[in-house]
């Protein structure tokens, strides 16, 4: 079985807030790419729940942190999609994310 590496790098101030996230995929052609946020889940098989990790820069910018939320939810949307074949949640998962858009003012 062949092998490939995620790698995430996080820079830390004096009170262990981030400061800087860069992440590395050699086989995406992501080469230590600064970022700003990064949400990672993994599922548990065992306990049956996902496991999270949630980062982001004290300087990522409040308008960008709603775009990326709502950017993650349309992602999701597709995903949920892709794995079961339900369009009809897949559907609702879009309209939440729009109804979120809305409520959270985001500007396009």
């Amino acid at each position: 079985m062949r092998e490939t590496q995620i790698t995430i790098n996080v820079g830390l101030d004096d009170n262990h807030v981030p400061e800087k996230i860069t992440w590395h995929a050699e086989d995406g052609g992501i080469d230590h790419q600064e970022t700003k946020a990064a949400l990672v889940s993994v599922w548990d098989d065992k306990s049956h729940e996902a496991l999270r990790i949630d980062l982001w820069t004290k300087d990522m910018p409040v308008d960008q942190m709603k775009m990326f939320f709502h950017q993650i939810f349309v992602s999701m949307a597709d995903t949920y999609e892709r794995a079961t074949g339900e369009e009809d949640v897949a559907e609702k998962i879009v309209e939440f994310a729009e109804n979120f858009s809305s409520l959270a003012k985001i500007r396009g």
